[in-house]
């Protein structure tokens, strides 16, 4: 240990010579090509980016006001602007199970595409499909069905009627159906006629009046087979007749997604649906004016075609940069939205919301550690994510079964992203120490020095600091003496 000694008064402060500044004012100074003195910090930085395995998420620390948010948004959109454009993701019906929501991966700008297309499809079949079932071959069609079967109806009750005859029995069309009555000479025995006669005579006209029923009541189930008939041959015609049209209208957007299995594949369920559903579209135009009460035209039965777009990169370049200043649980996983129609809660999967970690999937998230540490169930639910590698939306009611709503399970989306948390030491030691999984899933630290030592070549790289600053906020050029001066100052501080 040195002994202690005295120290002069030019000792206790250490000038900044204007001659050693090789400039006039800051406007002949460059800006510094990189962050000033946090060559380690941002080694660290390249270091953690760099790494695609799980884990290897960043912690940055360092006290405040060292530009840690700055020079962690300069280099990641610096890498991020040379990578590829990450894919869109989009939420479809699910046709077999309407409660699961399909998640659906295009590339870039693919997303509101489909979006359109789907919307644009639904708007063409309102007009065309309700055109064919006017259409004169249409309706000649229905008509020849229905004249087939009223001939066969009619034969059938002729023979039926001509057999009674047979027996003096007369078949009467009523308002309640058909009905038998005895005849003699070509006309109805009234009661009292009838009540004259003798009981064998009697008994031989109930004996041919069972007769002639019982051959009724098999023609009337044999019509109402032939009318089950007649409909399910409607019904085809009615499905042809809807494909013929769904398959034209489809045509060129099936060609359009040719290279893309997973959309084909939805395109064949919703041309299926259009197809089976197709009475939807034939109701009177009266029924989808708009409503006085805009909500209630939030859930239409043409939703189910709509195309839900979670993440859209269409206007992007490169892979995105996401800084989430309020992480809650909700901004960070996402929601479900619900609306209240007449006392009763109502979703689809229209009404699902992505969260930050949806929007800054295949890039980077960056995140105050301190804000999130203090958002109920945030923590868990990053830490959750990043171990599972995808995004489950589940609402918070619902985890914690405060109601009982039935709601959606949306299907998970894979996550590929790096997350960056930004706090103080002090918390990175704490969650080190006390949480088992925070050392796994952030691998790498970068810590921002708060010194740097004082030389020439430092004092220099200073003075282009401070003139970056001056230009940025633009304040008047300053001399070398005044850059001395402050530089006196902050090495003071």
């Amino acid at each position: 240990m040195q002994p202690a000694h005295e120290l002069k008064a030019e000792e206790l402060y250490q000038s900044c010579d204007p001659a050693g500044l090789s400039f006039h004012t800051t406007a002949d100074l460059e800006d510094p090509r990189s962050t000033f003195g946090q060559t380690r910090a941002l080694d660290a930085l390249e270091f953690g980016v760099g790494i695609s395995h799980e884990g290897y998420n960043l912690y940055v620390m360092g006290t405040s006001g060292l530009g840690k948010h700055t020079t962690v948004r300069k280099v990641l959109e610096g890498l991020a602007a040379r990578m590829p454009r990450p894919s869109d993701w989009c939420y479809v019906n699910n046709f077999r199970d309407p409660h699961k929501p399909r998640a659906l991966r295009l590339a870039g700008g693919g997303g509101i595409r489909l979006q359109r297309d789907m919307q644009s499809l639904v708007r063409d079949l309102q007009a065309s499909l309700p055109a064919a079932f006017e259409g004169d071959e249409y309706r000649t069609h229905v008509q020849e069905l229905n004249d087939e079967f009223k001939a066969r109806e009619e034969k059938a009750f002729t023979e039926v009627a001509d057999e009674a005859r047979e027996k003096h029995i007369m078949l009467l069309r009523t308002p309640g159906g058909y009905t038998l009555a005895p005849i003699r000479n070509d006309n109805v025995l009234d009661p009292k006629e009838f009540s004259k006669l003798s009981d064998e005579e009697k008994k031989e006209i109930e004996q041919k009046t069972e007769e002639v029923r019982q051959t009724l009541r098999r023609t009337i189930h044999q019509i109402a087979t032939w009318q089950q008939e007649h409909g399910r041959r409607l019904e085809q015609l009615n499905k042809e007749t809807a494909g013929a049209v769904v398959a034209h209208r489809m045509a060129d957007l099936e060609s359009r997604y040719h290279d893309l299995a997973d959309v084909l594949a939805y395109l064949a369920e919703v041309k299926a649906d259009l197809i089976d559903n197709v009475d939807e579209f034939r109701q009177d135009q009266e029924d989808t004016k708009p409503s006085p009460f805009e909500f209630t035209q939030k859930f239409t039965p043409f939703n189910r075609y709509y195309v839900n777009v979670m993440v859209d990169h269409s206007a992007d370049r490169g892979t995105p940069v996401v800084y989430e200043d309020n992480p809650t649980y909700l901004n960070l996983i996402g929601r479900i939205e619900h609306l209240a129609q007449f006392g009763t809660l109502l979703t689809d999967f229209t009404l699902i919301k992505g969260g930050a970690l949806h929007r800054a999937n295949g890039g980077y998230l960056i995140l105050d550690v301190d804000k999130i540490l203090v958002a109920p169930f945030a923590w868990d639910a990053l830490k959750r994510v990043l171990r599972a590698r995808e995004v489950r939306i589940q609402s918070l009611e619902q985890m914690l079964s405060l109601v009982s709503t039935i709601s959606l399970e949306p299907e998970p989306i894979p996550l590929d992203v790096k997350v960056v948390l930004i706090g103080e030491r002090l918390l990175y030691y704490l969650l080190n120490r006390f949480d088992p999984e925070f050392g796994l899933l952030f691998k790498v630290e970068a810590d921002f020095a708060e010194d740097i030592d004082r030389t020439v070549d430092n004092s220099l790289l200073y003075a282009r600091l401070i003139a970056s600053l001056q230009r940025r906020e633009k304040l008047q050029p300053m001399d070398r003496g005044a850059v001395a001066r402050v530089i006196e100052y902050a090495a003071r501080l």
